[in-house]
């Protein structure tokens, strides 16, 4: 029998488990290649599929220090010229002889100043309905109450604002709320209260909600996303339609083209569509339609990283050099495309003519994908308006992932809740875009 030392036994057996890792990384990786191993096959994390994953950044590094740059204008907590209380400290002796000071007068003095909020307390009004008798017939006349006040005691419009303002734009849950009124306003604001409140204040936005969706279907541009959620347990839709100045969310209870059909029918004739390639969006009527540049460069990153592909990056550098020359282009460029513009549509042409017979499955897909769809990739380079990517769409749906993320699913008689989110969350988007103080106009809307 072989007696082999410990010490070498432990370093055989860690030897061996480096190679266990090292092969069953390359089985991983030969699974992958054969486009058998993503989120439906295995324990993969959808985002980590090749062509989908996100890891990989399209930034380029600027080569900058992190933080302020040379020039930056810096802000800072500013003194108030007007404060509204002043303390005076007053030195009572010298503190070099001992000399008494309190007759002394004051030859000057440097200041500092304290900011803090003072404790908030709930303001209870009266309203009453004074009774007057007609001297002439008897009569019993009364005082008419302001239309809000329906039940004898009820929240007022900043209660009502600030309910609205932490759960929808602080993504807050109905216990954290209501717990932030009991101990910040000493207020009793129960959960049923607060989801009472989001359903009246629902009903106050839909005309500006109306009126968002009918701006939105005449604008010159609009880019639409998706995303997934749950809904009392069952999956969901929130659909977005938004440009520069206006968001317009939807909650719906499938992903297919009926939304589109059910909220903008027609389509969108008169705007440039921008959008993914998901099939629903590329054929909703439009003036015209831009693929999202962004969704392909991160498919072809990924592609040119895991499989080496040559065709991926040059794809990938054509892509990159038509963004670069529509941050050139001026405004005469569009009516008379340059050189530039031509040189790129036929390399275009070209990558997508060679032969994908050795391709990955997956970038076979994407290739076919972009022959399908050859006149949505360069619009941008021919319309000022229409930017290259989905960035702003992507970016107006994201706040439904941070709320479930933070709330959870949404809970509500019928999905009602879902909703009243899209319907809120819409017209809050639409205020920041607009340069308006987002409390501030949920205060007006909640006097309305």
């Amino acid at each position: 029998m072989i007696t082999i030392p410990r010490s070498e036994y432990e370093d055989l057996k860690n030897e061996n488990g480096k190679l266990r890792a090292i092969i069953q990384k390359l089985k991983d990786k030969i699974a992958l290649l054969k486009g058998g191993r993503d989120s439906r096959t295995s324990s993969t994390a959808p985002s980590q599929d090749l062509g989908r994953s996100n890891q990989n950044s399209l930034r380029k590094p600027s080569g900058k220090k992190p933080g302020g740059q040379p020039g930056h204008t810096g802000h800072c907590l500013q003194m108030s010229d007007t404060p509204d209380e002043i303390v005076d400290h007053t030195p009572a002796v010298c503190s070099s002889c001992g000399q008494n000071l309190e007759e002394v007068s004051v030859d000057s003095f440097t200041r500092r100043q304290l900011v803090d909020i003072p404790p908030v307390r709930p303001v209870y009004t009266e309203h009453r309905s004074n009774i007057k008798t007609c001297p002439s017939c008897g009569t019993k006349n009364r005082g008419v109450f302001p239309k809000r006040l329906a039940a004898p005691i009820q929240y007022g419009p900043v209660v009502e604002a600030t309910a609205v303002y932490m759960s929808v734009f602080q993504f807050g849950t109905y216990n954290r709320i209501a717990d932030f009124f009991k101990n910040c306003f000493t207020l009793p604001l129960s959960e049923g209260c607060i989801d009472k409140i989001l359903d009246k204040f629902s009903d106050k936005v839909i005309e500006t909600y109306d009126k968002i969706r009918e701006l939105i279907h005449c604008a010159p541009v609009v880019g639409a996303d998706e995303t997934g959620c749950k809904v009392n347990g069952k999956k969901h839709w929130f659909h977005v339609w938004q440009n520069r100045w206006l968001t317009f969310i939807v909650a719906f209870a499938r992903r297919s083209h009926e939304v589109i059909e059910t909220y903008f029918p027609g389509g969108f004739l008169r705007s440039f569509y921008v959008s993914d390639c998901y099939a629903s969006q590329l054929k909703t009527p439009a003036k015209g339609h831009q693929l999202c540049i962004a969704h392909l460069l991160r498919e072809l990153l990924n592609f040119e990283k895991h499989l080496g592909s040559k065709w991926s990056r040059k794809m990938k550098e054509l892509l990159c050099q038509a963004l670069e020359l529509k941050k050139q282009m001026t405004g005469d460029d569009y009516i008379n495309p340059p050189k530039q513009v031509t040189d790129i549509n036929n390399r275009l042409d070209e990558l997508l003519a060679e032969d994908n017979t050795t391709f990955n499955q997956k970038e076979r897909a994407l290739m076919n994908r972009l022959i399908k769809n050859r006149e949505h990739i360069l619009t941008f380079l021919y319309h000022e308006i229409v930017p290259p990517d989905n960035n702003g769409s992507e970016s107006a749906i994201r706040n439904v992932k941070v709320k479930t993320k933070v709330s959870g699913q949404f809970r509500n008689d019928k999905g009602k809740g879902a909703g009243r989110y899209a319907k809120i969350r819409s017209v809050i988007d639409t205020y920041i875009k607009n340069g308006q103080d987002v409390y501030s106009a949920l205060i007006n809307l909640a006097n309305s």
